[in-house]
């Protein structure tokens, strides 16, 4: 199955897509000098979304990038001895609550963003120039003549002058959420993601429009553009408890794709409680995200913990009209991490919740295996059911929250760890190719006098040994049971195809938990089992 591994924080994407540079209808670039001297024209989302209409319509354009063998040489390294000055920020006269800085094009980011300032209806283009940054005289960024844009841009907060947003590289971009650490990604569109043909396409936002606002916050508008598809992106951010998102995507298709992935999320997911086998490291975790949620039509919530697959594994899930779903990080507590660096527990969620209903469609799980945290090899996104065609246009709003915890938290039992050791009893002979599965979760119209039970369903094995009961001394519950998974030594040994199993607590005919979605590989499993003294 095709893989394709996404280097985080240093690479991100070294082969981003392309985007054909022109002007939008009436908007002109400016002619050079500070912001401010250049000439302005009306900008509208309208108008940004008829120019991607007509943009699909035509053949693709890759950029000619100017400079290349100049920019390929501004390496991690090189790229991270430029700064950028702050005094040329803009908005730094603190006309607003958020000022932005820009990003040097590299090795990593070779293809020219245009970004240009809104000031009511009129748009000004910010000309990129070796003037805005600090470059050591030896670096060979100082021979760049011909570059005419960033590499992409952050916002500040005014008065700390901490960054709370940052869009770079393809269609991605970051939020520092609820506690100001930045985890993981957001990205316009994700195209043919993870399909046994690949490769996958990174389309790419080629121009930003940048608006401030009153209310602590930013308006966004994206041109997006790839070899099959284009799009005009209104990203309308705000910051309170967290960072909030209201996005509009209108997107038009050039060709069709097989699997089109709207409103998509990037994490990182190397090993956690369910995976403590995978890894070699000292810590207990290592995750920027540790489940898919999803709440469907009919009110039901799935939970799903991730996964470090031995391969490349696509699951979707059917989700007609989906209420929401994302990627969440349910462990706040930092002994589970020990990392006093990067704070994963500090990592915000992700949640995606429709405007509207989207009609038919999955909501698509990505996991890829991964054997160190610098690589993001986690994505989800909702798939529209019917394969996008040429000529097809989607228009879709969605709220994009980073905060703490889902907005579900409180409606029902939630499972909030998933460990899996050795099965059978204590004191007698284990038995064979089994593992005990124990399920942690918060209670809901539960009494210490209730008796719930386990409903569990697997599409393989034998289940035995389930039992459900309050922890003592805690106000979470427990619910385990065994999976013995062993067969034929000659099948067993062939067969590493996942087994799935559907867990809930019920009290009588009430579920009185989310629904828990488990994929194990016997592969894993018996490499756990095998880690003896």
């Amino acid at each position: 199955m095709y893989s394709q591994k996404l280097l985080r924080r240093t690479l991100l994407q070294t082969a981003l897509g392309g985007g054909a540079f022109f002007l939008l209808p009436g908007i002109a670039r400016a002619a050079g000098g500070a912001a401010g001297d250049a000439e302005q024209a009306a900008f509208s989302f309208e108008l940004l979304t008829e120019r991607a209409r007509e943009l699909a319509q035509q053949a693709y354009q890759p950029p000619e990038i100017e400079e290349a063998e100049i920019l390929e040489q501004v390496d991690y390294d090189r790229h991270n001895e430029i700064r950028f000055r702050k005094d040329r920020a803009l908005w730094g006269d603190g006309t607003a609550s958020s000022q932005a800085r820009f990003f040097f094009p590299g090795r990593y980011f070779k293809q020219p963003v245009h970004l240009y300032a809104l000031d009511g209806g009129m748009a000004t283009e910010i000309p990129f120039s070796l003037d805005l940054f600090d470059i050591p005289s030896d670096n060979p960024a100082r021979r760049l003549s011909k570059t005419e844009g960033f590499a992409g841009f952050s916002v500040m907060d005014a008065e700390t002058e901490r960054d709370w947003m940052a869009f770079l590289g393809a269609s991605y971009w970051r939020t520092s959420g609820y506690s100001g650490q930045f985890g993981l990604s957001a990205r316009g569109l994700a195209i043919d993601t993870a399909i046994p043909d690949g490769p996958e396409e990174f389309p790419l936002f080629t121009h930003f429009w940048l608006e401030p606002e009153t209310e602590s916050g930013m308006t966004t508008y994206a041109l997006l553009d790839s070899p099959r598809a284009t799009g005009a992106y209104r990203i309308v951010s705000r910051r309170g408890e967290g960072v909030v998102q209201e996005i509009t995507a209108r997107i038009f298709m050039r060709d069709p794709v097989e699997r089109l992935g709207i409103a998509p999320l990037t994490s990182m997911y190397w090993f956690g409680k369910n995976t403590p086998h995978v890894a070699p490291d000292w810590r207990p975790e290592v995750h920027d995200s540790d489940g898919l949620e999803i709440l469907t039509h009919t009110g039901e919530r799935i939970w799903r913990p991730l996964n470090n697959p031995p391969h490349t594994m696509a699951n979707t899930f059917t989700a007609p009209s989906v209420k929401g779903f994302g990627l969440m990080q349910r462990e706040r507590n930092f002994e589970q991490y020990q990392d006093d660096g990067v704070f994963y527990e500090k990592r915000a969620s992700a949640w995606i919740a429709p405007s509207e209903d989207w009609g038919d469609g999955a909501v698509t799980l990505v996991e890829l295996s991964t054997d160190d945290e610098i690589h993001d090899n986690i994505v989800a996104f909702w798939q529209p059911a019917a394969p996008a065609r040429r000529g097809d246009e989607y228009e879709l709003s969605y709220t994009l929250s980073w905060l703490k915890d889902g907005p579900l938290t409180g409606t029902t039992g939630q499972f909030a760890a998933v460990r899996i050791g050795a099965g059978g009893v204590p004191g007698q002979p284990r038995p064979q190719e089994t593992v005990k599965i124990v399920c942690d979760f918060t209670p809901w119209s539960l009494g210490p006098d209730d008796k719930p039970h386990l409903n569990i369903t697997a599409s393989r094995g034998v289940i035995s040994n389930d039992a459900v009961y309050p922890i003592v001394g805690s106000q979470s519950w427990r619910a385990m049971f065994d999976l013995g998974f062993g067969g034929p030594e000659e099948l067993v040994a062939r067969d590493d195809s996942p087994i799935d199993l559907r867990v809930f607590v019920a009290k009588a005919e009430d579920a009185v938990t989310e629904t828990l979605l488990l994929q194990l590989f016997p592969a894993q499993l018996r490499a756990l089992l095998s880690r003896r003294p």
